[in-house]
């Protein structure tokens, strides 16, 4: 692993697709090499290209063999300078939102059993009070 130091200016004039670093988490990838292989396609990279993808890269939710991966391109940090893009929040500080869009279904699934349940065993008591009225 290489200790060069890169400023975002560094990092900015490599942003074509045969000269790629991109800074996660404060640390500079070259995924030139990468590019070609990445599962998401290479616009994906280009898009973030020459710039901090830490955001995009936690928005995807990488697999921790895509992190594996991406230590193999790790070439340096960056160094920060006045009027640089503030670091982005880490992964650890940043939580994932809660997925709640099961659970209004579900209670809603069970609301209408349970009414269709009242509904059949009172439509049933009243048939029987019809037969034996008859």
């Amino acid at each position: 692993m290489a200790d060069k130091e890169y400023t975002y200016q560094d990092v900015a004039e490599h942003n074509t697709k045969k000269d790629l670093f991109v800074v996660i988490h404060g640390k500079v990838y070259d995924t030139t090499k990468f590019v070609d292989e990445h599962p998401g396609g290479e616009e994906v990279l280009l898009d973030v290209g020459g710039q901090d993808a830490t955001e995009a890269f936690e928005d995807v939710g990488h697999s921790d063999e895509a992190r594996e991966t991406l230590e193999k391109y790790y070439v340096g940090t960056v160094k920060r300078k006045p009027g640089d893009p503030a670091p982005k929040a880490t992964a650890s500080a940043v939580s994932p939102p809660a997925d709640t869009s099961g659970a209004g279904l579900g209670t809603a699934l069970y609301a209408f059993v349970f009414v269709g349940a009242v509904v059949a065993y009172f439509g049933y008591q009243y048939l029987q009070n019809q037969q034996s009225q008859a």
